[in-house]
Parts: C-alpha cells; structure tokens; sequence
C-alpha cells in the first residue's frame, strides 16, 4: 500500500528540537492535504505516504474541487493538554464542501515552518463525495483517542 498511517519520523525528532508550536494563541498553523492511491490525484502518480515522510507534496494530492483546493484545509487545533502520563492535541472536524473527491488518505503538515510533516492518515479505502462535503472526523480529544498523543 503506498499510503500508511504514521506519525511522521521527522515529525518526533523536530518535537524535541522544539520546531512545531501546537498552542492555540500564537501557534503554528497546520493543513491537511488529501491524496489519491492508484493514480486519482493531478497526475498519474500515486501518492506514496508513511512514516519517511518529511514535508508535503503535490504528488498525488487530489484534485481541486469545490472548497478543495491545493494544500488542502487549515486545521483548528485542540489545545495540548494532559490525561495521566499522556500529554495530547488533536484537531476539529474539517470539512470540503461541494467537492467532488476520491481519497485514500491525507496528510497532516506544518504550514509554518517549510510544510514539515506531521502524520500520514491513512483510510484503508476509497472514501468519496460527489458535488457534496467531504469531512475529516478526528477522534475525540482525550489521552486514549487523540490524533497526536506522547504516552
């Protein structure tokens, strides 16, 4: 499969480095990019995601459509807080509206600092919308579900 779900690499070592700022109020601004598998994206490539991955790319991204458009959405953040030994952030919903999309995944990216890679989402199928919304649902913000979570 040429899309499978990670935190990025890069991402875990840039945290220490002290590189990306999660807080609400003066933060970094983070997007979300959506990509094709199999040659459903702007060109015939297929997007090719993981762990090794360090920045976006165009590379197999979806094609604009509706409010959909290169680069994706800029993400809402949740901000960082603490469960037990489990500090978290995650995301509010995002949402693409009258967009016709095949996706197979997206890309969480830093679009303040060079579009550095966050995490690779992975959606185990095609998930589509026709002249309609597409929305990325996150899961809910706590220490056992968060999309970004250092337990």
């Amino acid at each position: 499969m040429a899309i499978a779900q990670a935190m990025c690499t890069s991402f875990k070592k840039e945290l220490l480095e002290g590189v990306h700022n999660f807080k609400n109020s003066g933060g970094d601004t983070f997007k979300l990019a959506l990509y094709a598998e199999g040659g459903g994206g702007k060109s015939s490539t297929t997007a090719t995601l993981g762990a090794s991955t360090t920045a976006f790319t165009t590379t197999g991204e979806v094609a604009n459509s509706g409010s959909y458009s290169s680069g994706g959405g800029t993400l809402t953040r949740v901000d960082p807080t603490t469960s037990g030994t489990t500090a978290f952030t995650d995301f509010a919903d995002l949402s693409f509206t009258t967009a016709t999309i095949t996706a197979m995944g997206a890309l969480i990216y830093n679009s303040s600092d060079s579009n550095k890679a966050v995490a690779v989402l992975d959606f185990t199928s095609n998930k589509s919308s026709t002249a309609g919304t597409f929305t990325i649902q996150f899961p809910t913000a706590d220490a056992s579900n968060a999309i970004i979570r250092i337990a």
